[in-house]
């Protein structure tokens, strides 16, 4: 199990101001699951993930794999990377370019301390690259693989050591979207069969919520949410997770009163009354952001049988093969709906709309409690 507690890293930056890249930084992966740090640019996931590598030196915290502390600076502990024994994989491949497909994936069992013998080197890298399904290739020069061979020669270059931990920065980033689509099934493959405990770091929404067993949502240094895909997708704590988590609609609401079904609450938004999902209880007079996403805005002929029910008008619609998008004006309030194509009404034709009260979720404003 990786354990990652209180996790503080700075440095300076070109002109020497402190870029605070991780801000106590906690979370715990368990052995043999995928764990991803999911974020947009600069929010430290890549820094988090190189300390735990020992490629930076934390300010603070502690860092401890299967119970053997890494970094710690309470007790002024910090083990050298390649005392470690993780596997890494970068965002660019790093394949040694004069080394054919074997000779690149025996290389860190050359190197490494413990002497192995020829025998045993080949048996071993045999076996990884028959697992990423490169064996036949194993003769063949590193510079004349695609991509997304290149990409499970890095990986399996990281698998031959055995690692107690692989970390994986972005290592999709580079791949078309076909090859990406499909190296995500051979990743979620891999790291199931060979139960390796992994930490991932993407941009990606949709990788995340893909590969993951846990996803940690980080912003400016900070994880903001931790939870599973589903989780961080229909139950977002803070309006960053749910607007950097797929698209949503946004409604600023004021809270009614309860419902009689636990953890529901009316509240009056800019379209009307609204019955709304809350992870944490609520009183009169708070304010609140309602998240509502797309594919959960119901449209219809009919008014549909649901506590909120309303009526619109189409002003756009965008046909994008798999399903439709329109912008449905309801009370001078645009919003966004995904629906199937079999439904398909023209611009500016009268529609009736429905919400599922569990899929708008209710999201404290940070100053809710003065509107009380």
């Amino acid at each position: 199990m990786l354990s990652v507690k209180a996790l503080f890293t700075e440095y300076p930056n070109e002109r020497g101001e402190t870029v605070k890249a991780a801000q106590d930084v906690s979370f715990e992966v368990p052995e043999g699951k995928l764990f991803t740090l999911l974020g947009p640019s600069g929010c430290g996931k890549t820094t988090t993930l190189r300390s735990i590598a020992g490629l930076e030196k934390p300010r603070a915290g502690e860092i401890a794999v299967g119970g053997r502390v890494v970094y710690s600076s309470k007790k002024g502990t910090f083990i050298m990377p390649n005392k470690r024994n993780f596997g890494m994989v970068f965002q660019s491949y790093a394949i040694w370019p004069h080394m054919n497909v074997f000779q690149n994936a025996a290389f860190p069992l050359e190197v490494g301390k413990a002497r192995m013998s020829r025998q045993k080197i080949e048996e071993k890298v045999m076996r990884v690259l028959a697992t990423v399904g490169l064996d036949h290739l194993a003769d063949r020069e590193a510079t004349k693989l695609s991509g997304g061979q290149q990409q499970r020669l890095a990986l399996a270059r990281a698998l031959t050591m055995e690692p107690k931990l692989l970390l994986l920065d972005e290592p999709l980033s580079n791949l078309d979207a076909k090859l990406r689509e499909r190296m995500r099934f051979e990743l979620k493959r891999l790291q199931r069969e060979l139960k390796l405990t992994t930490v991932y770091v993407t941009h990606d929404q949709s990788e995340a919520l893909a590969l993951s067993h846990e996803i940690a949502v980080m912003n400016e240094g900070r994880i903001v949410q931790i939870g599973s895909p589903r989780d961080i997708y229909e139950r977002p704590q803070d309006r960053f997770v749910a607007e950097f988590v797929g698209s949503a609609n946004f409604l600023d609401a004021t809270v009614l009163g309860r419902e009689e079904q636990a953890d529901l609450y009316r509240v009056q938004t800019a379209i009307g009354q609204l019955v709304c999902f809350a992870v944490e209880p609520l009183k009169p007079g708070d304010r609140v952001v309602i998240s509502l996403r797309p594919e959960d805005v119901y449209m219809s002929a009919q008014r549909p049988e649901t506590a909120n029910a309303y009526e619109g008008v189409v002003d756009a619609k965008l046909f994008l093969g798999e399903f439709i998008e329109f912008q449905i004006k309801l009370a001078g309030t645009l919003l966004l709906a995904r629906v199937h194509p079999s439904f398909s009404p023209v611009v500016g034709t009268t529609v009736h709309v429905g919400m599922n009260p569990e899929k708008c979720v209710a999201i404290p404003d940070a100053d809710r409690r003065g509107a009380a």
